[in-house]
């Protein structure tokens, strides 16, 4: 990682998610966007790396950094809900055994959290256009940290 940008974490449930097709899709689009702002975008799952490259390929995801093989240990240190199989999707797609439900994590350029959003189930996710507007805001206006007091 650039010390000297941020960085946008977004885990998805994996391959056999239609939202996180979506979601990824979206960041895909707006990848010259983040680049032109100095953010690094890093999509994660818990996905085998299989699965992971055939999400890219089938999604179409060439410009999207991919991380996979995140375990459900690891998930949970993040903070992310983890859900057991049901079996195949409403797609027909096989459920990995274990999966992490949906977070995103903007890290400051000195590594620490400025802003994150951990969900129980696939829907209702921060928008890329909402993010890149809220990064614009945050470079313009030097805006602090917030969510400070523990």
């Amino acid at each position: 990682m650039q010390a000297e940008s941020f960085h946008l974490l977004v885990y998805y449930r994996g391959r056999h998610c239609p939202v996180c097709k979506t979601q990824l899709g979206a960041l895909q689009a707006q990848a010259g966007a983040f680049a032109e702002r100095g953010v690094t975008v890093t999509a994660i799952s818990c996905d085998t790396k299989d699965r992971a490259e055939s999400a890219v390929a089938d999604w179409n995801l060439p410009g999207l950094r991919i991380a996979y093989d995140l375990t459900p240990e690891q998930a949970r240190q993040w903070g992310l809900f983890i859900t057991a199989t049901r079996g195949k999707t409403s797609l027909g797609l096989d459920e990995p055994a274990l999966f992490s439900e949906p977070g995103l994590f903007l890290i400051r350029p000195d590594l620490t959290l400025f802003f994150s959003s951990v969900q129980t189930m696939p829907f209702v996710r921060p928008r890329a256009e909402d993010m890149l507007a809220a990064i614009d805001y945050i470079k313009k206006n030097d805006y602090p940290l917030r969510g400070d007091v523990i």
